[in-house]
């Protein structure tokens, strides 16, 4: 008879135990179209370098960083949303497509109904300047299912790295930089401005956004919505 290693053994029974715990935590972490919108806390906020105590902001999930697109739902949701424009026409492009149709479900479901009547909606520009052959306007596709006063207020003058492929996280000054006002989109005047993202990291590109549209448009008010925040895996977690 094959004798089989006790090693074997043990080591189907540690994959299956870790199997087990990703199922759990899969189906405890809630998919957008179950989540709520939440504010930053004191606590949620160590994680984003850039985001303070006086800043007004929200997010839905919470995205792992380093982890595959089957982590959990959130990380599939993002792997979606993010899928490139060059799977335009692929079997890709329906999940890209599918996961914009549910962030738009979402927040007008979740968020408050003064803002969707009176606020003025404004996406954080794309990592590629429109002119470039991978931009991604998903976002702008997001907010342009709601019904709301969407604008472009705030577009890039050059095309840069994105910061999910890229180890070189962009400085909030350097996007200042590169950011520029649309003037022909300030009209009329916004009395409450939210800005929207897919993911905040850092919190560099919300900064940067704050700085240009306030310098333009001084007293009014912001606030920031985020489909997911960026987490680290937990120390004692085991891939």
């Amino acid at each position: 008879m094959l004798k089989i290693p006790i090693e074997f053994h043990r080591g189907v029974a540690e994959t299956a135990r870790r199997h087990c715990l990703r199922l759990k935590l899969v189906k405890r972490l809630p998919a957008v179209n179950d989540a709520e919108l939440t504010k930053f806390n004191h606590e949620t906020r160590q994680d984003h370098y850039h985001l303070t105590a006086a800043d007004d902001c929200f997010y839905f999930i919470e995205y792992t960083r380093g982890k595959p697109f089957n982590y959990s739902k959130a990380n599939g949701f993002i792997n979606n949303l993010k899928k490139n424009p060059k799977t335009r026409g692929t079997w890709q492009w329906k999940h890209k497509k599918g996961a914009i149709n549910d962030a738009a479900k979402t927040l007008l479901r979740e968020l408050p109904d003064d803002w969707l009547s009176d606020s003025t909606f404004v996406p954080v520009p794309p990592s590629k300047a429109k002119n470039h052959p991978e931009y991604d306007d998903r976002m702008l596709q997001v907010l342009g299912k709601l019904g709301v006063d969407v604008r472009e207020l705030v577009h890039q003058t050059q095309s840069m790295e994105a910061t999910h492929v890229s180890e070189d996280r962009h400085s909030v000054g350097r996007l200042v930089e590169n950011y520029q006002i649309d003037e022909d989109q300030t009209e009329p005047p916004p009395t409450h401005i939210v800005i929207v993202d897919d993911m905040v990291t850092a919190g560099a590109h919300f900064r940067a956004m704050c700085r240009v549209l306030d310098e333009r448009f001084p007293g009014v008010p912001i606030s920031g919505v985020f489909l997911a925040r960026r987490v680290f895996p937990k120390d004692n977690e085991q891939d």
